[in-house]
């Protein structure tokens, strides 16, 4: 018999559900197609399910027709991209997360006070992407306390720090120490303000490793917040596995191995947990239970043009 515990939150946040329930709203409204800027969310599942029903994934906005109704994925884009939609008079809907534009709406302020900014985030995500083009002003990308150490600004008194809502108050927090030791003055916002989402798994998974031999983590392999929860898993000793789904599982990852946690990313959907535990009893008989932890009942609005009064009339 194999024990399987399901880590508790996993899966979607409320800022990937919103997302994807804007490009079914938007369908749903206008019909297909409609074409969205980069995946709408870090998941090869969702992407495959949407583009079945009618979404156009694009890499750039030259690629969507005159006219055609856009949609930002849940990452954010730069003013720049925003700017050319405007240009080309596309009809834009922004899925973008609203803890994202919050970290945005910080950026600009600590910017419009004359501030350079610091963003602790992974260089090429496309969030970081995002928020270094929505703030005027020189923003400074560190990844680890090496790059503190070697960061060169115009005026140490007048700094301030952002980071990437995907990575949790453990990934920042020497991080930013390191800042804080080097520039005193630093000024940053409240650790309240990091993604409730991200921590609550980490911390899930924390819990998780302290009662199974190994850990299975589902979600895309270009999810920032995915990557992470293996590499959690891996520090904490246990041998953990990324996967997309049920196909990836081995059965030599099994030997000697009497219990599995199971978590997700927070694009990943729950079908695609359900999918792994049958994927389990390939292997043994699987008894199944879930770990405490925080019931999540965050909600964000849609936007005024999909909200539900707006979809009672389409």
């Amino acid at each position: 018999m194999l024990r399987v515990v399901l880590a508790q939150p996993r899966g979607f946040c409320a800022g990937v559900e919103r997302a994807i329930e804007i490009v079914e709203r938007a369908l749903k409204k206008y019909g297909p197609p409609i074409y969205v800027r980069h995946e709408i969310v870090h998941n090869r599942h969702v992407v495959e399910d949407l583009r079945t029903r009618g979404a156009v994934f694009v890499d750039e906005l030259d690629e969507i027709p005159p006219g055609a109704i856009t949609i930002f994925s849940a990452h954010g884009v730069a003013r720049t991209v925003e700017q050319l939609a405007a240009d080309r008079g596309l009809p834009v809907i922004d899925a973008t997360c609203p803890l994202v534009a919050k970290v945005h709406n910080e950026g600009r302020r600590y910017a419009a006070t004359g501030r350079e900014i610091v963003l602790v985030g992974h260089a090429g995500h496309a969030e970081v992407e995002g928020t270094i083009g929505q703030i005027p002003g020189t923003v400074h990308l560190v990844q680890t306390v090496q790059d503190v150490a070697r960061l060169v600004v115009a005026n140490p008194a007048e700094l301030a720090y952002i980071t990437q809502t995907t990575l949790s108050v453990d990934d920042t927090r020497v991080i930013i120490a390191a800042l804080k030791a080097r520039f005193p003055e630093i000024k940053g916002p409240d650790v309240r303000d990091i993604c409730y989402a991200t921590q609550n798994r980490q911390s899930a998974v924390r819990e998780l490793a302290k009662s199974v031999d190994m850990i299975l983590v589902v979600g895309s392999r270009n999810s920032s917040n995915s990557n992470r929860l293996r590499e959690i898993g891996e520090e904490l000793g246990k041998p953990s596995y990324l996967i997309d789904d049920a196909s990836a599982l081995r059965p030599e990852w099994f030997a000697g191995i009497a219990s599995v946690g199971v978590t997700a990313g927070a694009s990943a959907p729950e079908m695609l947990v359900r999918g792994v535990i049958e994927g389990l009893r390939r292997f043994d008989a699987v008894d199944i239970s879930t770990l405490e932890g925080v019931a999540e009942d965050v909600r964000f609005r849609f936007p005024a043009e999909l909200s539900d009064a707006a979809m009672a009339d389409a």
